[in-house]
Protein backbone atom coordinates (compact mmCIF):
# COMPACT_ATOMS: atom_id res chain seq x y z
CA UNK A 1 0.00 0.00 0.00
CA UNK A 2 1.44 3.33 -1.08
CA UNK A 3 1.72 5.80 1.72
CA UNK A 4 3.32 9.21 2.23
CA UNK A 5 3.91 10.95 5.51
CA UNK A 6 4.76 14.64 5.48
CA UNK A 7 6.29 16.20 8.58
CA UNK A 8 8.21 19.26 9.70
CA UNK A 9 5.48 21.85 9.50
CA UNK A 10 4.71 24.27 12.30
CA UNK A 11 4.51 27.89 13.34
CA UNK A 12 7.44 30.11 12.43
CA UNK A 13 8.06 33.85 12.44
CA UNK A 14 8.56 35.76 9.18
CA UNK A 15 12.12 35.34 8.01
CA UNK A 16 12.41 31.97 9.70
CA UNK A 17 13.08 28.51 8.27
CA UNK A 18 11.53 25.08 8.23
CA UNK A 19 12.46 21.77 6.63
CA UNK A 20 9.62 19.57 5.47
CA UNK A 21 10.07 15.84 4.99
CA UNK A 22 8.08 13.47 2.81
CA UNK A 23 8.69 9.85 3.74
CA UNK A 24 7.32 7.07 1.57
CA UNK A 25 6.33 3.57 2.57
CA UNK A 26 4.99 0.69 0.54
CA UNK A 27 7.02 1.68 -2.51
CA UNK A 28 10.43 3.01 -3.42
CA UNK A 29 10.78 6.63 -4.44
CA UNK A 30 13.79 5.94 -6.64
CA UNK A 31 11.81 5.98 -9.86
CA UNK A 32 9.28 8.67 -8.98
CA UNK A 33 9.35 12.33 -9.68
CA UNK A 34 8.19 14.13 -6.55
CA UNK A 35 6.38 17.42 -6.26
CA UNK A 36 5.62 19.68 -3.34
CA UNK A 37 2.35 21.58 -3.44
CA UNK A 38 0.57 23.92 -1.07
CA UNK A 39 -2.97 25.03 -0.48
CA UNK A 40 -4.02 28.06 1.51
CA UNK A 41 -7.59 28.49 2.78
CA UNK A 42 -9.91 29.51 -0.03
CA UNK A 43 -7.24 29.07 -2.69
CA UNK A 44 -6.46 26.42 -5.25
CA UNK A 45 -3.64 23.97 -4.71
CA UNK A 46 -0.48 25.32 -6.30
CA UNK A 47 2.81 23.74 -7.26
CA UNK A 48 5.85 24.76 -5.24
CA UNK A 49 8.68 22.55 -6.47
CA UNK A 50 9.51 19.27 -8.17
CA UNK A 51 12.47 16.94 -8.39
CA UNK A 52 13.16 14.19 -10.90
CA UNK A 53 13.63 10.56 -9.95
CA UNK A 54 17.42 10.80 -9.98
CA UNK A 55 17.47 14.26 -8.45
CA UNK A 56 19.13 15.76 -11.49
CA UNK A 57 16.30 18.10 -12.39
CA UNK A 58 14.53 20.50 -10.05
CA UNK A 59 12.10 23.33 -10.62
CA UNK A 60 10.43 25.95 -8.46
CA UNK A 61 7.49 28.27 -8.57
CA UNK A 62 8.59 31.87 -9.10
CA UNK A 63 7.19 32.80 -5.69
CA UNK A 64 9.69 30.54 -3.89
CA UNK A 65 12.77 30.64 -6.12
CA UNK A 66 15.89 31.48 -4.19
CA UNK A 67 14.20 30.70 -0.85
CA UNK A 68 13.16 27.03 -1.08
CA UNK A 69 15.33 24.04 -1.95
CA UNK A 70 14.07 20.57 -2.81
CA UNK A 71 16.26 17.51 -2.33
CA UNK A 72 15.93 13.78 -2.00
CA UNK A 73 17.66 10.92 -0.21
CA UNK A 74 16.62 7.76 -2.00
CA UNK A 75 18.43 5.62 0.54
CA UNK A 76 16.02 6.98 3.16
CA UNK A 77 13.08 6.97 0.74
CA UNK A 78 12.53 10.62 1.65
CA UNK A 79 12.21 13.95 -0.13
CA UNK A 80 12.82 17.26 1.63
CA UNK A 81 11.79 20.86 1.15
CA UNK A 82 14.06 23.37 2.86
CA UNK A 83 12.22 26.65 3.27
CA UNK A 84 14.09 29.83 4.20
CA UNK A 85 13.14 33.50 4.48
CA UNK A 86 9.56 32.47 5.06
CA UNK A 87 6.81 35.01 4.47
CA UNK A 88 3.23 35.15 5.76
CA UNK A 89 2.03 34.35 2.24
CA UNK A 90 3.79 30.98 2.49
CA UNK A 91 1.19 29.92 5.05
CA UNK A 92 -0.61 26.84 3.72
CA UNK A 93 -0.97 23.10 4.04
CA UNK A 94 1.97 21.56 2.20
CA UNK A 95 1.62 18.26 0.35
CA UNK A 96 4.04 15.97 -1.39
CA UNK A 97 3.01 13.84 -4.33
CA UNK A 98 4.54 11.23 -6.62
CA UNK A 99 4.41 11.16 -10.38
CA UNK A 100 6.27 9.57 -13.25
CA UNK A 101 10.08 9.71 -13.27
CA UNK A 102 9.90 12.36 -15.99
CA UNK A 103 7.21 14.54 -14.47
CA UNK A 104 9.68 17.25 -13.54
CA UNK A 105 10.70 17.51 -17.20
CA UNK A 106 7.15 18.04 -18.39
CA UNK A 107 4.75 20.94 -18.75
CA UNK A 108 2.71 19.42 -15.89
CA UNK A 109 5.60 19.48 -13.44
CA UNK A 110 3.95 22.01 -11.11
CA UNK A 111 0.33 21.10 -11.72
CA UNK A 112 -1.60 18.67 -9.50
CA UNK A 113 -2.93 16.67 -12.45
CA UNK A 114 0.59 15.46 -13.18
CA UNK A 115 0.74 13.46 -9.93
CA UNK A 116 -0.90 10.25 -8.82
CA UNK A 117 -0.23 9.67 -5.13
CA UNK A 118 -0.58 12.26 -2.39
CA UNK A 119 0.30 12.61 1.25
CA UNK A 120 -2.02 13.97 3.92
CA UNK A 121 -0.29 17.34 4.23
CA UNK A 122 1.49 19.30 6.94
CA UNK A 123 0.49 22.78 8.11
CA UNK A 124 2.96 25.64 7.78
CA UNK A 125 2.02 28.92 9.46
CA UNK A 126 4.21 32.00 9.11
CA UNK A 127 3.16 34.65 11.59
CA UNK A 128 4.60 37.00 14.18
Amino acid sequence: QLHFVESGGGLVQPGGSLRLSCAASGFTLDYSGIGWFRQAPGKEREGVSCISGNGGITDYANSVKGRFTISRDNAKNTVYLEMNSLKPEDTAVYYCAAGSPAICYSDNRLTPRGYDHWGQGTQVTVSS
